[in-house]
């Protein structure tokens, strides 16, 4: 196959199958980062949540047992290969998530909407994908670099279990293995939610398409003579590698970004056919439109700056344990409370 397939489009492949198995999630099993903050902080629900958490334990345990099994080199991912900057981590998440409450979903939520007929979402995707390009290679490049100045990792990795494998001498494989049981038994101690076996279901589905980012990159890296990103699934800079590739297919390859983005639409377009939800919805209300396109806009310079989303820090990069997950997550969630606050008690800018 390496012979007659282009590396580019194996990963775009491997990409596309983990995207289907996210927006099949995202349909069918009601998988939303914005919902469960939702839920939690206004509907008294912790189940989405905690859905999170089994995806987070078993994207965990996953990632370890390729480590344990030599099939993925964590070092040679982007988390741990660059030094962790707390402080890009936090503005970055704030902005995200303030950007991603005025925009009512985040990026993998705007796709998942998207394939489902909602062409709002076509906007916040659009003006996402070119805000996260501006940023990262665009006019705003330059000054994110001032601020945020990007510099590999030198000593131990910037990673919880590295670190306190170099501090205590724990064995690594084992730490993040521990981590991954931790975060599945704290989300299972609920009655409540261990009843919900379809939100069950497809957390630990989502978990697996994070753990086959790394095992089908990783893989791809080792088996071809190209230089290969041994990536997960994210949705920030992703979609405007998307859409790049739509203007320049002739004289580029698609990635394994450009397939996970392909596989959400869709897994999200199949997922709303087979509930029956799928319909074409349109924005009738301009100042609606407006703190859409100014929530997105937010989310493309947050995620750059923080290097991740809730799905690239909250999942991705929290599946190897990076300093940066955590901390962003927070920061994020701290954004979108404020965000949601504004827009409950309608101050003036987002009525």
């Amino acid at each position: 196959m390496l012979d007659t397939v282009a590396p580019g489009l194996l990963a775009a492949l491997i990409g596309l199958l983990g995207g289907l198995v996210l927006g099949l999630a995202a349909r069918l099993g009601r998988f939303c980062s914005m919902g469960a903050i939702e839920d939690a902080l206004y509907q008294g629900s912790d189940l989405r949540a905690r859905q999170w958490g089994v995806a987070l334990g078993v994207a965990l345990i996953g990632s370890f047992s390729l480590m344990g099994l030599g099939l993925f080199d964590p070092t040679k991912t982007p988390y741990l290969a660059l030094a962790w900057s707390p402080l890009a981590s936090i503005f970055g998440g704030l902005v995200f998530g303030y950007g991603m409450a005025l925009a009512g979903n985040c990026g993998f939520g705007a796709l998942a909407r998207l394939g489902g007929g909602d062409l709002r979402n076509f906007v916040i995707v659009l003006v996402l994908g070119l805000t996260s390009y501006i940023t990262l290679n665009g006019p705003l490049a330059a000054l994110r670099v001032a601020l945020f100045p990007p510099r590999p990792a030198e000593g131990p990795l910037p990673g919880l279990a590295h670190g306190l494998g170099q501090s205590l001498g724990l064995p690594i494989v084992a730490t993040g293995l521990g981590f991954g049981v931790l975060f599945l038994a704290l989300a299972l101690s609920s009655r409540a939610f261990r009843a919900e076996r379809k939100l069950i279901l497809w957390g630990v589905a989502v978990g697996l398409a994070v753990t086959s980012g790394w095992a089908g990159t990783a893989w791809l890296s080792e088996a071809t003579f190209e230089a290969t990103q041994v990536v997960s699934h994210t949705f920030a800079a992703p979609i405007g590698d998307t859409l790049f590739y739509l203007m320049t297919s002739s004289a580029t390859s698609p990635g394994f970004g450009v397939g996970s983005v392909i596989g959400v639409l869709a897994g999200a377009a199949i997922g709303s056919l087979i509930k029956g939800h799928f319909r074409w919805e349109a924005c009738e209300d301009p100042r609606e439109l407006k703190r859409q396109i100014m929530g997105a806009a937010l989310m493309g310079v947050g995620a750059v700056v923080a290097f991740g989303c809730t799905v690239g820090q909250g999942l991705s990069a929290f599946s190897v344990l990076a300093y940066s997950a955590p901390v962003t997550i927070a920061a994020i969630i701290a954004g979108a409370s404020l965000g949601l606050r504004q827009l409950i008690y309608g101050f003036s800018f987002a009525r």
